[in-house]
């Protein structure tokens, strides 16, 4: 699809008009128009949400700096309030700070889905009985994005995305815009690289998506980090028997594990604790930091579970994240992930989708990786995108800079060094660390002086730096 400026010309000659916002002083905000479609763009229209606050030093601005975070499409990103997180850093001194939401998500336009209840329970481990139940939850969400995403959600692609950014450059008066994409915006901002590359300037891509995985592949891959994770976390408590009493090597320590979770399963609450249990194993190894009390808590469930204690387990389990899917029906919820995720090729054949469920059920447990690979939306083919989500390929346009952490359990690390390859970008390495989305986020003082070094002043790093994550506890080894 060709980008056609005198058939856009009513969107690009649109007058931009900036208004203060009600939920943040520090935010001016305003709305503009973009085609639904690009290749007929007399036809609907999608609004965009856009959000600005201005650089602190006008006689040093160098331009607009954009910025997306979030999942495909944006999904549970910050979108306009992203700006707010920039902020006062060294980049606002010299950049307009430039927030969106995406097509389909917050203040724009949204592409919606109806809320399907599930039936199936939750089930880190499913059965192999609950697979065709399970697809069958998956049909009616999809369903649900059929009837209430109408034509917007085979349009919510990340090539448009992209065309919507060169919207946005064009109506802010910039010949080029810099950008900074955690997550899925590192997927977008290098998409806007590779089809409008005369136009992007300096660019970070934090927590970075692979430049060739599918969407399949890309979620299959969070289950493979994640236990990268867990073995980690096996490793050094088992060097630390003593303190722990969970077994004197990671073997040990995962046998540990799966004696509680067998027990948890077997305290006649469907498997609902184990459940609970696999997602905190998930999510605690990820924070070295919180290492410690991983140990101490599969320690205190393996004693209540010893006691045959259910209410004890419950209590040790209450405090920690329970994230479950919903179950009730009725009313609208925001579908622009299952729109976007469309946009690449997934198997029809549910078989295929049973097969890797049992495959992840035993080697991923934790941090529910049998999710990764039971059927999506996208597997009964009633979403067909309007194009082919683009190569990622370099253009023409400067260096930039890959961030990754090395454990990140959301978009593995592989992905980065991918990217940075493919786009000749420095990689920043935060080691030893499952943090995401990092630059400005996650607290990482030498990453943010580095990114900061090179959006103001173009300093590029050598081509791989290391920079050491959150510390593990200060226990010794035995």
């Amino acid at each position: 699809m060709t980008w056609d400026e005198a058939g856009l010309r009513h969107f690009l000659t649109q007058q931009l008009t900036w208004k203060p916002s009600e939920f943040d002083d520090s935010l001016e905000l305003a709305f503009i128009e973009v085609p639904l479609d690009y290749a007929h763009p007399s036809g609907e229209r999608v609004e965009l949400a856009l959000s600005r606050i201005r650089a602190v030093d006008p006689r040093r601005r160098r331009g607009v700096l954009l910025s997306l975070n979030g999942g495909p499409g944006g999904d549970g990103g910050l979108g306009r309030l992203l700006p707010t997180r920039l902020a006062g850093t060294p980049p606002h001194e010299v950049y307009d700070l430039i927030g969106f939401d995406p097509r389909g998500t917050g203040a724009s336009t949204r592409v919606e889905g109806e809320a399907s209840p599930t039936t199936v329970p939750f089930d880190s481990r499913p059965p192999d009985s609950a697979f065709t139940a399970i697809a069958a939850d998956m049909w009616e969400r999809d369903q649900g994005c059929v009837r209430a995403g109408g034509n917007l959600r085979r349009h919510t692609t990340t090539a448009n995305s992209a065309r919507d950014m060169n919207v946005i450059r064009i109506l802010l008066g910039e010949p080029a815009i810099s950008f900074v994409g955690w997550a899925y915006g590192t997927l977008l901002g290098a998409v806007y690289g590779a089809m409008f590359g005369a136009h992007l300037d300096r660019n970070v891509l934090d927590s970075s998506v692979h430049p060739d995985w599918d969407w399949r592949q890309q979620f299959a891959s969070q289950a493979l980090a994640v236990r990268e994770n867990v073995d980690l976390w096996a490793e050094w408590v088992g060097q630390r028997d003593r303190f722990f009493g969970l077994g004197d090597d990671a073997a040990r320590v995962l046998e540990s594990v799966e004696e509680v979770a067998a027990a948890l399963a077997s305290m006649g609450e469907s498997a609902s604790l184990r459940t609970a249990f696999d997602g905190v194993v998930g999510t605690l190894s990820a924070a070295r930091g919180r290492w410690q009390e991983l140990g101490a808590l599969t320690g205190e469930l393996g004693k209540a579970t010893g006691d045959a204690d259910a209410e004890r387990a419950r209590g040790l389990l209450a405090g920690q994240s329970r994230w479950r899917p919903g179950t009730a029906a009725g009313g609208l919820r925001d579908a622009v992930l299952e729109a976007v995720t469309c946009e690449t090729e997934w198997p029809a054949d549910l078989e295929v989708y049973y097969r890797d469920m049992r495959d992840f059920r035993d080697r991923y447990p934790y941090g529910f990786g049998v999710m990764r690979a039971q059927p999506w939306v996208a597997a009964f083919g009633t979403c067909t995108p309007v194009e082919p989500r683009p190569a990622i390929t370099r253009g023409d346009y400067p260096t930039g800079l890959v961030v990754q952490a090395d454990g990140d359990p959301l978009d593995h690390c592989p992905g980065a060094v991918a990217m940075a390859e493919r786009l000749g970008h420095p990689l920043i390495l935060v080691t030893d660390s499952g943090a995401h989305e990092i630059y400005r986020l996650g607290g990482n003082p030498q990453v943010d002086a580095l990114v900061d070094a090179y959006l103001v002043d173009g300093e590029l790093p050598p081509a791989r730096v290391e920079c050491p994550g959150e510390a593990r506890p200060s226990i010794p080894a035995d």
